[in-house]
């Protein structure tokens, strides 16, 4: 017997024998049902029910981009460029060959 043949022997019979165990996620599987988060779409006159999280994650989201918001607008400019241009400017003012434009 070739060791191929042999190899696919113990890799079939390791399929074969596997018994199920549970995983974090359970044995749950929804199957498609073609709507937008499984959820059928409600008769006329009816209105959704919100989850807890709902309304929680709506205000820590917009509340989390409107604090990244205010920070990037007050973000200190820290471009390289900027920096070597006040440090040159500073350098030529106290060799006095720069004069600032009032």
């Amino acid at each position: 017997m070739s060791l191929l043949a042999a190899l696919g022997r113990v890799s079939a019979l390791s399929t074969r024998t596997r018994v199920p165990t549970p995983r974090a996620g359970g044995e749950h599987f929804y199957e498609p049902s073609g709507y937008l988060f499984n959820e059928k779409p409600l008769a006329a006159g009816q209105k959704r029910v919100k989850d807890w999280w709902e309304d929680l994650y709506l205000i820590f989201m917009g509340g989390g981009m409107a604090f990244a918001a205010v920070g990037l607008y007050f973000k200190p400019d820290t471009n390289v460029q900027t920096w070597a241009r006040k440090e040159a400017e500073r350098r030529l003012a106290e060799s006095g060959l720069f004069q600032e434009d009032e």
